[in-house]
Protein backbone atom coordinates (compact mmCIF):
# COMPACT_ATOMS: atom_id res chain seq x y z
CA UNK A 1 0.00 0.00 0.00
CA UNK A 2 1.36 3.42 -0.95
CA UNK A 3 2.10 5.92 1.79
CA UNK A 4 0.57 9.35 1.40
CA UNK A 5 1.03 12.64 3.25
CA UNK A 6 -1.54 15.43 3.33
CA UNK A 7 -1.07 19.12 4.07
CA UNK A 8 -4.00 21.46 4.75
CA UNK A 9 -4.09 25.25 4.79
CA UNK A 10 -7.34 25.93 6.61
CA UNK A 11 -9.53 29.01 6.20
CA UNK A 12 -13.08 29.76 7.28
CA UNK A 13 -14.68 29.04 3.89
CA UNK A 14 -12.25 27.05 1.77
CA UNK A 15 -9.28 24.83 2.65
CA UNK A 16 -6.36 24.18 0.31
CA UNK A 17 -4.85 20.70 0.31
CA UNK A 18 -1.82 18.91 -1.14
CA UNK A 19 -1.38 15.12 -1.20
CA UNK A 20 2.13 13.75 -1.70
CA UNK A 21 3.47 10.24 -2.02
CA UNK A 22 6.40 8.81 -0.13
CA UNK A 23 8.74 9.86 -2.96
CA UNK A 24 7.70 13.51 -2.70
CA UNK A 25 5.65 13.56 -5.90
CA UNK A 26 2.40 15.55 -5.69
CA UNK A 27 -0.53 13.18 -6.20
CA UNK A 28 -3.34 15.70 -5.88
CA UNK A 29 -3.97 19.30 -4.91
CA UNK A 30 -6.94 21.63 -4.81
CA UNK A 31 -9.51 23.12 -2.45
CA UNK A 32 -12.46 21.88 -0.41
CA UNK A 33 -15.19 23.47 1.68
CA UNK A 34 -14.33 23.82 5.38
CA UNK A 35 -17.45 21.95 6.49
CA UNK A 36 -18.24 18.43 7.63
CA UNK A 37 -19.82 17.60 4.25
CA UNK A 38 -16.86 19.11 2.44
CA UNK A 39 -14.36 16.88 4.24
CA UNK A 40 -16.54 13.82 3.75
CA UNK A 41 -16.77 14.47 -0.01
CA UNK A 42 -13.00 15.09 -0.16
CA UNK A 43 -12.30 11.77 1.54
CA UNK A 44 -14.64 9.94 -0.82
CA UNK A 45 -12.92 11.37 -3.90
CA UNK A 46 -9.33 10.62 -2.88
CA UNK A 47 -9.93 7.41 -0.88
CA UNK A 48 -7.18 8.00 1.65
CA UNK A 49 -6.30 4.97 3.74
CA UNK A 50 -7.03 4.90 7.45
CA UNK A 51 -4.20 6.36 9.49
CA UNK A 52 -2.93 8.65 6.74
CA UNK A 53 -1.17 11.61 8.41
CA UNK A 54 -2.80 14.98 7.79
CA UNK A 55 -0.93 18.11 8.94
CA UNK A 56 -2.40 21.56 9.52
CA UNK A 57 -1.23 24.65 11.36
CA UNK A 58 -2.71 26.18 14.48
CA UNK A 59 -5.60 28.60 14.11
CA UNK A 60 -9.20 29.24 15.08
CA UNK A 61 -10.50 26.21 13.16
CA UNK A 62 -7.60 23.87 13.94
CA UNK A 63 -9.42 21.72 16.50
CA UNK A 64 -12.61 21.56 14.41
CA UNK A 65 -10.66 20.34 11.37
CA UNK A 66 -8.67 17.90 13.51
CA UNK A 67 -11.91 16.40 14.82
CA UNK A 68 -13.33 16.04 11.30
CA UNK A 69 -10.11 14.46 10.00
CA UNK A 70 -10.05 12.01 12.91
CA UNK A 71 -13.71 11.15 12.32
CA UNK A 72 -12.78 10.10 8.77
CA UNK A 73 -10.19 7.66 10.13
CA UNK A 74 -7.16 9.81 9.29
CA UNK A 75 -4.41 10.93 11.71
CA UNK A 76 -4.37 14.71 12.28
CA UNK A 77 -1.23 16.58 13.36
CA UNK A 78 -1.62 20.21 14.42
CA UNK A 79 1.67 22.12 14.03
CA UNK A 80 2.57 25.46 15.55
CA UNK A 81 2.01 28.09 12.84
CA UNK A 82 5.16 29.96 13.88
CA UNK A 83 7.32 26.91 13.19
CA UNK A 84 5.62 26.38 9.83
CA UNK A 85 6.49 29.91 8.77
CA UNK A 86 10.08 29.64 10.02
CA UNK A 87 10.71 26.41 8.09
CA UNK A 88 9.01 27.49 4.87
CA UNK A 89 11.28 27.27 1.86
CA UNK A 90 10.06 30.62 0.54
CA UNK A 91 8.56 32.52 3.50
CA UNK A 92 8.19 35.73 1.46
CA UNK A 93 6.04 34.08 -1.19
CA UNK A 94 2.87 33.23 0.67
CA UNK A 95 -0.28 31.77 -0.83
CA UNK A 96 -2.80 29.20 0.32
CA UNK A 97 -1.58 26.71 -2.25
CA UNK A 98 2.07 27.17 -1.27
CA UNK A 99 1.27 27.02 2.45
CA UNK A 100 -0.47 23.66 2.00
CA UNK A 101 2.56 22.41 0.04
CA UNK A 102 5.01 23.62 2.72
CA UNK A 103 2.98 21.91 5.45
CA UNK A 104 2.83 18.68 3.46
CA UNK A 105 6.59 18.78 2.78
CA UNK A 106 7.36 19.33 6.44
CA UNK A 107 5.13 16.40 7.36
CA UNK A 108 6.75 14.09 4.82
CA UNK A 109 10.28 15.04 5.89
CA UNK A 110 9.33 14.83 9.61
CA UNK A 111 10.82 18.27 10.25
CA UNK A 112 8.15 19.63 12.61
CA UNK A 113 8.78 19.39 16.35
CA UNK A 114 6.14 21.68 17.88
CA UNK A 115 3.14 19.37 17.61
CA UNK A 116 0.10 20.84 19.37
CA UNK A 117 -1.87 18.48 21.60
CA UNK A 118 -5.54 18.16 20.64
CA UNK A 119 -7.52 17.74 23.89
CA UNK A 120 -10.76 15.84 24.23
CA UNK A 121 -14.06 17.68 23.63
CA UNK A 122 -14.77 17.67 27.38
CA UNK A 123 -11.45 19.38 28.13
CA UNK A 124 -11.97 21.86 25.31
CA UNK A 125 -15.37 22.80 26.75
CA UNK A 126 -13.72 23.21 30.15
CA UNK A 127 -11.07 25.50 28.64
CA UNK A 128 -13.72 27.57 26.90
CA UNK A 129 -15.76 28.03 30.07
CA UNK A 130 -12.69 29.06 32.06
CA UNK A 131 -11.62 31.52 29.36
CA UNK A 132 -15.09 33.05 29.19
CA UNK A 133 -15.23 33.44 32.96
CA UNK A 134 -11.82 35.08 32.96
CA UNK A 135 -13.01 37.50 30.27
CA UNK A 136 -15.96 38.69 32.36
CA UNK A 137 -13.72 39.01 35.42
CA UNK A 138 -11.53 41.36 33.39
CA UNK A 139 -14.63 43.29 32.31
CA UNK A 140 -15.68 43.73 35.93
CA UNK A 141 -12.19 44.83 36.95
CA UNK A 142 -12.16 47.39 34.14
CA UNK A 143 -15.50 48.83 35.24
CA UNK A 144 -14.39 49.10 38.88
CA UNK A 145 -11.19 50.89 37.85
CA UNK A 146 -13.07 53.22 35.51
CA UNK A 147 -15.62 54.13 38.18
CA UNK A 148 -12.92 54.82 40.76
CA UNK A 149 -10.98 56.92 38.25
CA UNK A 150 -14.09 58.97 37.50
CA UNK A 151 -14.77 59.59 41.18
CA UNK A 152 -11.18 60.54 41.98
CA UNK A 153 -11.20 63.06 39.15
CA UNK A 154 -14.04 65.00 40.82
CA UNK A 155 -12.82 64.63 44.39
CA UNK A 156 -15.15 61.79 45.49
CA UNK A 157 -12.57 59.02 45.62
CA UNK A 158 -13.44 58.09 49.20
CA UNK A 159 -16.97 57.09 48.20
CA UNK A 160 -15.79 53.97 46.34
CA UNK A 161 -13.26 51.96 48.29
CA UNK A 162 -14.46 48.45 47.47
CA UNK A 163 -16.81 47.63 44.60
CA UNK A 164 -16.87 43.85 44.67
CA UNK A 165 -20.58 43.29 45.38
CA UNK A 166 -23.88 44.73 44.09
CA UNK A 167 -24.51 46.10 47.60
CA UNK A 168 -21.30 48.13 47.43
CA UNK A 169 -22.32 49.62 44.07
CA UNK A 170 -25.79 50.52 45.41
CA UNK A 171 -24.29 52.14 48.49
CA UNK A 172 -21.94 54.20 46.34
CA UNK A 173 -24.74 55.36 44.01
CA UNK A 174 -26.83 56.37 47.03
CA UNK A 175 -23.95 58.47 48.33
CA UNK A 176 -23.74 60.26 44.96
CA UNK A 177 -27.36 61.42 44.83
CA UNK A 178 -26.23 64.98 45.56
CA UNK A 179 -24.12 65.03 42.38
CA UNK A 180 -26.41 63.64 39.63
CA UNK A 181 -23.90 64.18 36.80
CA UNK A 182 -21.27 62.03 38.49
CA UNK A 183 -23.89 59.47 39.50
CA UNK A 184 -25.04 59.15 35.88
CA UNK A 185 -21.48 58.53 34.69
CA UNK A 186 -20.86 55.91 37.36
CA UNK A 187 -24.27 54.27 36.85
CA UNK A 188 -23.22 53.25 33.33
CA UNK A 189 -20.21 51.38 34.74
CA UNK A 190 -22.46 49.81 37.37
CA UNK A 191 -24.81 48.50 34.66
CA UNK A 192 -21.95 46.88 32.76
CA UNK A 193 -20.54 45.41 35.99
CA UNK A 194 -23.94 43.94 36.88
CA UNK A 195 -24.36 42.36 33.45
CA UNK A 196 -20.87 40.88 33.64
CA UNK A 197 -21.63 39.55 37.11
CA UNK A 198 -24.73 37.78 35.82
CA UNK A 199 -22.75 36.19 32.98
CA UNK A 200 -19.99 35.23 35.39
CA UNK A 201 -22.45 33.55 37.77
CA UNK A 202 -23.97 31.56 34.89
CA UNK A 203 -20.53 30.44 33.74
CA UNK A 204 -19.53 29.39 37.25
CA UNK A 205 -22.69 27.29 37.48
CA UNK A 206 -21.84 25.69 34.13
CA UNK A 207 -18.29 25.05 35.36
CA UNK A 208 -19.59 23.32 38.47
CA UNK A 209 -21.78 21.04 36.35
CA UNK A 210 -19.03 20.35 33.82
CA UNK A 211 -16.45 19.59 36.52
CA UNK A 212 -18.27 16.46 37.75
CA UNK A 213 -16.19 14.04 35.59
CA UNK A 214 -13.01 15.64 36.96
CA UNK A 215 -14.06 15.42 40.63
CA UNK A 216 -11.36 12.91 41.65
CA UNK A 217 -8.29 14.76 40.29
CA UNK A 218 -9.79 18.08 41.38
CA UNK A 219 -10.12 16.83 44.96
CA UNK A 220 -6.45 15.78 44.95
CA UNK A 221 -5.31 19.16 43.68
CA UNK A 222 -7.32 21.00 46.33
CA UNK A 223 -5.27 19.33 49.06
CA UNK A 224 -2.57 21.91 48.23
CA UNK A 225 -3.07 25.02 50.42
CA UNK A 226 -4.27 27.95 48.36
CA UNK A 227 -5.51 25.81 45.45
CA UNK A 228 -9.28 26.07 44.98
CA UNK A 229 -11.69 24.75 42.34
CA UNK A 230 -10.80 27.37 39.72
CA UNK A 231 -7.04 26.85 40.06
CA UNK A 232 -7.48 23.07 40.01
CA UNK A 233 -9.76 23.08 36.96
CA UNK A 234 -7.38 25.40 35.12
CA UNK A 235 -4.49 23.00 35.79
CA UNK A 236 -6.54 20.01 34.64
CA UNK A 237 -7.67 21.78 31.47
CA UNK A 238 -4.16 23.02 30.63
CA UNK A 239 -2.16 19.87 31.27
CA UNK A 240 -4.85 17.58 29.77
CA UNK A 241 -2.95 14.32 29.16
CA UNK A 242 -0.08 14.50 31.69
CA UNK A 243 1.69 11.51 30.13
CA UNK A 244 2.87 13.74 27.28
CA UNK A 245 5.30 15.49 29.66
CA UNK A 246 8.57 13.78 30.49
CA UNK A 247 8.78 15.29 33.98
CA UNK A 248 7.66 18.18 36.15
CA UNK A 249 10.30 20.46 34.63
CA UNK A 250 8.74 20.03 31.18
CA UNK A 251 5.31 20.80 32.64
CA UNK A 252 6.62 24.04 34.20
CA UNK A 253 8.21 24.95 30.86
CA UNK A 254 4.88 24.30 29.12
CA UNK A 255 3.27 26.75 31.55
CA UNK A 256 5.92 29.39 30.75
CA UNK A 257 7.18 29.59 34.34
CA UNK A 258 10.83 28.75 33.67
CA UNK A 259 13.52 31.43 33.23
CA UNK A 260 14.75 32.29 29.76
CA UNK A 261 18.30 31.08 29.05
CA UNK A 262 21.15 32.40 26.96
CA UNK A 263 24.16 30.10 27.02
CA UNK A 264 27.14 30.37 24.71
CA UNK A 265 30.63 29.24 25.66
CA UNK A 266 31.47 30.62 29.08
CA UNK A 267 28.36 32.83 29.10
CA UNK A 268 25.34 31.40 30.92
CA UNK A 269 22.64 33.98 31.65
CA UNK A 270 19.09 33.51 32.90
CA UNK A 271 16.42 36.20 32.54
CA UNK A 272 12.70 36.63 33.02
CA UNK A 273 10.29 33.72 32.68
CA UNK A 274 9.46 32.74 29.12
CA UNK A 275 5.66 33.27 29.33
CA UNK A 276 5.29 30.93 26.36
CA UNK A 277 2.54 28.76 27.81
CA UNK A 278 -0.96 29.22 29.11
CA UNK A 279 -1.50 32.72 30.49
CA UNK A 280 -4.60 31.48 32.33
CA UNK A 281 -2.64 28.87 34.27
CA UNK A 282 0.15 31.33 35.13
CA UNK A 283 -2.37 33.86 36.43
CA UNK A 284 -4.13 31.28 38.59
CA UNK A 285 -0.89 29.87 39.98
CA UNK A 286 0.33 33.36 40.86
CA UNK A 287 -2.92 34.03 42.71
CA UNK A 288 -2.51 30.78 44.62
CA UNK A 289 1.13 31.66 45.37
CA UNK A 290 0.04 34.73 47.35
CA UNK A 291 -1.16 32.35 50.07
CA UNK A 292 2.49 31.51 50.77
CA UNK A 293 2.74 34.81 52.66
CA UNK A 294 0.74 33.20 55.48
CA UNK A 295 2.88 31.70 58.27
CA UNK A 296 1.06 28.34 58.22
CA UNK A 297 1.60 27.76 54.48
CA UNK A 298 4.05 24.96 53.57
CA UNK A 299 5.99 27.27 51.23
CA UNK A 300 6.12 30.15 53.71
CA UNK A 301 9.79 29.71 54.63
CA UNK A 302 10.76 29.45 50.97
CA UNK A 303 8.68 32.52 50.16
CA UNK A 304 10.12 34.70 52.94
CA UNK A 305 13.70 33.77 52.06
CA UNK A 306 13.14 34.60 48.38
CA UNK A 307 11.21 37.75 49.22
CA UNK A 308 14.05 39.04 51.37
CA UNK A 309 16.68 38.25 48.76
CA UNK A 310 14.90 39.08 45.48
CA UNK A 311 11.67 40.94 46.33
CA UNK A 312 7.98 40.15 46.55
CA UNK A 313 7.12 39.63 42.88
CA UNK A 314 10.03 37.30 42.03
CA UNK A 315 9.15 35.31 45.16
CA UNK A 316 5.56 34.94 43.94
CA UNK A 317 6.79 33.69 40.55
CA UNK A 318 9.13 31.20 42.21
CA UNK A 319 6.36 29.82 44.42
CA UNK A 320 4.02 29.63 41.40
CA UNK A 321 6.71 27.59 39.63
CA UNK A 322 6.86 25.16 42.54
CA UNK A 323 3.08 24.94 42.71
CA UNK A 324 2.97 24.12 38.99
CA UNK A 325 5.38 21.22 39.46
CA UNK A 326 3.47 19.99 42.51
CA UNK A 327 0.10 20.04 40.72
CA UNK A 328 1.57 18.17 37.77
CA UNK A 329 3.03 15.51 40.08
CA UNK A 330 -0.30 15.05 41.83
CA UNK A 331 -2.08 14.56 38.49
CA UNK A 332 0.62 12.20 37.24
CA UNK A 333 0.92 10.03 40.36
CA UNK A 334 -2.70 10.18 41.52
CA UNK A 335 -1.71 11.15 45.07
CA UNK A 336 -2.56 13.93 47.51
CA UNK A 337 -0.30 16.72 48.70
CA UNK A 338 2.23 15.70 51.38
CA UNK A 339 4.65 18.46 52.49
CA UNK A 340 7.03 15.87 53.95
CA UNK A 341 7.70 14.46 50.45
CA UNK A 342 8.99 17.86 49.40
CA UNK A 343 11.20 18.27 52.44
CA UNK A 344 8.88 20.90 53.86
CA UNK A 345 8.72 20.33 57.57
CA UNK A 346 6.49 22.12 60.06
CA UNK A 347 6.73 25.89 60.37
CA UNK A 348 9.52 27.09 62.71
CA UNK A 349 8.59 28.13 66.22
CA UNK A 350 10.07 31.58 65.68
CA UNK A 351 8.08 33.50 63.11
CA UNK A 352 9.81 35.77 60.65
CA UNK A 353 8.34 38.80 59.00
CA UNK A 354 9.47 40.46 55.78
CA UNK A 355 9.78 44.22 55.84
CA UNK A 356 10.93 45.66 52.55
CA UNK A 357 13.92 43.52 51.62
CA UNK A 358 15.06 42.57 55.13
CA UNK A 359 14.02 39.84 57.51
CA UNK A 360 13.46 40.97 61.08
CA UNK A 361 12.11 39.25 64.16
CA UNK A 362 8.69 40.49 65.36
Amino acid sequence: MSTYYVGLDVHSRMTSFVIEGGDGAVRARGTLETTRDGFAAWQAVHSLAAGTPVALETGTLAFFVADEVARLGLRPLVVDAHEVRLKAQRPRQKSDRRDAFEICEGLRRDSYRTIVHVPTPALRTLRQLLAQRRHFVRVQTAQVNAAKRTLRAVGHGRVARSLRTPTAWSRMLSALEAVPDVAAAVRAHAAVWTAAQAARSALEAALAAHAVPFAAPLARLQTVPGVGPLVGLTAIATFADVTRFADAKCAASYAGLVPSTHQSGAVDRHGHITKRGSAELRAMLCEAAHHAARPDHPFHRVFTALCARRGYRPAIIAVAHRLCRVLFALLRDGTTFAPARLGLGPAPARRRRVRGLRISAP
